[in-house]
């Protein structure tokens, strides 16, 4: 089954459930994730507006790629006081490829991303599942399949997700500046 992503040639890092993406392991501190971001590019940590007093205090660490004009981060990874780091976005364009058993989830038109999950489910006797905003990916309750719009299409930018410190599930978890990328709403 040949997939197309229709971004150009990336890095591609793997996933594991509940382990963490790429050299990014969930628990790791903030250090920790700076430093093994160093091989994708540089970094920039700040604070996470914090609009639920449930969670305890949250950094985000923007990995830019090196040699790359100033764009959006590659990788946004989200780490909280209590429980380390537990949300990895990649980001549609510049991010590495992530792919979930063989199907690439980053930087896909969300419809043929659609369409490729619903053939994988069927030739693999497994189940997807579609977010409540209607976009279709992997039943691992540790991928969010999330929008980016860019240019006029919208494509795919997958959280890979642990369940954060007072949160019940990932949706719970979900940073909230993941309901707005690039300064829209990614709904």
């Amino acid at each position: 089954m040949a997939f197309k992503t229709g971004v150009a040639e990336r890095d591609e890092w793997s996933y594991s459930p509940a382990v963490g993406v790429g050299p990014l392991r969930f628990g790791m501190t903030v250090d920790e994730v700076v430093e093994a971001a160093e091989m994708l590019g540089q970094t920039k940590v700040s604070d996470c507006a914090r609009d639920h007093a449930l969670f305890t205090p949250t950094w985000k660490v923007e990995v830019h790629r090196r040699g790359v004009a100033p764009s959006p981060p590659a990788v946004t990874a989200y780490v909280s006081q209590a429980v380390g780091l537990f949300c990895i976005a990649a980001d549609a364009v510049h991010g590495p490829q992530v792919s979930y058993d063989g199907l690439p989830l980053v930087g896909r038109d969300l419809s043929e991303l659609e369409s490729d999950a619903i053939a994988y489910a069927e030739a693999m006797d497994v189940h997807f599942r579609y977010t409540p905003e209607g976009y279709a990916g992997p039943d691992d309750s540790g991928v969010v399949m999330r929008g980016q719009l860019v240019g006029q299409v919208l494509r795919s930018r997958p959280l890979f997700m642990v369940t954060r410190d007072g949160a019940n599930t990932e949706w719970d978890s979900m940073p909230s500046e993941e309901y707005r990328v690039n300064g829209h709403s990614a709904a």
